[in-house]
């Protein structure tokens, strides 16, 4: 690959031969085809961008892959960007990953809308009733696949089951349980390398680099960078707490979400759980079924499954609208969610990306990665039980004692219906497998029609 170094303010090598219209282009036909959740995204733009237009190399895409596992985040989305730096600089960067998220969020708030406005129609609550089902499957899915890429040792189990005990029994933050997380990887680093290190972000051979090596990296553009960028993060939710107030959705929303934003560590599923039990106990913007067909609008849409974020973000904003229409507080609660989410997103690229080739040999770095993504399974296996007994029984019960938390299910409110979609989701997927998007789809159909007959 011919590199020549343009000296453009972004300082990122651009490849010669690719124009920047022809790049557009592409990047809109990524964000079309980014289905099938961060493995089928991440799948699509190799064999676009690595085996068809050869505009990366191999070892190169690796490499910006590996790091992009190191950040807070869904990957693919920041992959994206990563590479559109490195095409165009931070033009291209902010292109490839706009295009990215911008088809799925536009078909989200398409489906949000209809969601708020027709969900008593009997059809559409007959197929969200089966996606609900579907969706508990995918979870479950999530966490056994996850565990099997992890849990490799006594040590890493250990991680996972505190975790699950920690923010299922007895509340933990999920922000605090990454951080204990990483604390402990990064203990166990210099005590056994061997049991922590199960994760490495340099296993992946040489990257490639053009003559001019990598890229200046100046303590003024690093200033620059991230000033302009925090002034985007918060400058609109800052802006509506002076003129609405604190107390104003939006401006918990702009909150809340910017602090997900920075610890969504090992894909969505993980920070979902935490997620789901703010929106729906803490500030009551959605109720724990609803939580669910969110996130089955979101796996069967393209994009990142973290978009559905929009969804809260639009109900949240739709039900306590103000003095403004519902659905116009709703369009705009959704606007700000997505904006607060996916702009850090660039941020992590833009100041990192140049530093990328000091991570490679970073042990303690890596250490550190493989105890929150055990920890991060704890997390989705509490998602899983949070979210099957909110779909099985119409009636879960919560008791405290002291501080720990205990749900209890009224076992004469268990829902056959949903045990029946639920057990045909999981044959589709473990049995039979099936694509997420089949298994969707299959259950919506038959949930469509058992009301349609009955």
């Amino acid at each position: 690959m011919t590199v020549a170094h343009t000296g453009d303010s972004a300082g990122a090598p651009t490849p010669a031969g690719v124009p920047f219209r022809e790049a557009f282009g592409v990047w809109l036909k990524i964000g079309l085809l980014s289905f099938g959740g961060p493995a089928g995204q991440i799948a699509t733009m190799h064999r676009i961008l690595v085996d068809e237009k050869r505009w990366i190399g191999e070892q190169r895409y690796l490499h910006a892959l590996n790091y992009c596992m190191l950040l807070p985040g869904p990957e693919a989305q920041q992959l994206a960007v990563y590479v559109g730096w490195l095409l165009h600089g931070i033009v291209g960067g902010l292109v490839a990953g706009i295009l990215f998220v911008l088809p799925g969020a536009l078909v989200i708030l398409v489906l949000s809308v209809l969601y708020a406005g027709y969900q008593d129609l009997t059809a559409v609550a007959a197929l969200f009733f089966g996606i609900k089902a579907a969706v508990l499957a995918v979870v479950v899915q999530a966490v056994i696949r996850i565990g099997r890429k992890v849990l490799k040792n006594g040590a890493m189990v250990a991680l996972a089951g505190a975790a699950f005990v920690g923010i299922f029994f007895f509340v933990l933050p999920f922000p605090l349980i990454i951080v204990c997380a990483a604390a402990i990887g990064l203990i166990g680093a210099r005590l056994a390398p061997e049991r922590f290190v199960v994760l490495s972000g340099h296993d992946t051979g040489e990257v490639e680099s053009g003559p001019n090596g990598a890229p200046a990296h100046s303590a003024a553009r690093v200033l620059r960078i991230a000033a302009t960028s925090l002034l985007l993060w918060f400058g609109p939710t800052v802006a509506l707490a002076l003129w609405l107030g604190a107390s104003n959705v939006y401006v918990q929303e702009g909150l809340f979400f910017s602090k997900l934003a920075v610890v969504t560590f090992g894909g969505a599923y993980a920070v979902l759980a935490y997620m789901a039990q703010q929106a729906v106990e803490t500030y009551g913007w959605l109720n724990p079924g609803e939580m669910l067909d969110g996130l089955g609008l979101a796996e069967t849409t393209p994009g990142p499954l973290i978009m559905v974020v929009q969804f809260v973000g639009f109900l949240g904003a739709y039900r306590s609208p103000g003095a403004l229409d519902p659905m116009l507080a709703g369009v705009l609660g959704a606007a700000l969610t997505t904006w607060v989410t996916f702009v850090p997103c660039f941020l992590w690229i833009f100041l990192g990306a140049p530093y990328v080739e000091r991570l490679r040999s970073n042990r303690a770095l890596s250490a550190a990665l493989s105890a929150i993504t055990a920890a991060v399974v704890g997390v989705i296996l509490n998602l899983a039980v949070w979210f099957g007994l909110h779909v099985l029984f119409a009636e879960v019960g919560e008791t405290r004692i002291g501080v720990l938390r205990l749900f209890t299910p009224a076992l004469a409110t268990i829902d056959w219906a949903a045990v029946a979609l639920t057990a045909v989701a999981v044959v589709a997927l473990f049995r039979l497998r099936r694509g997420m998007i089949q298994t969707l789809a299959l259950c919506a159909g038959i949930s469509l029609g058992y009301r349609l007959l009955t």
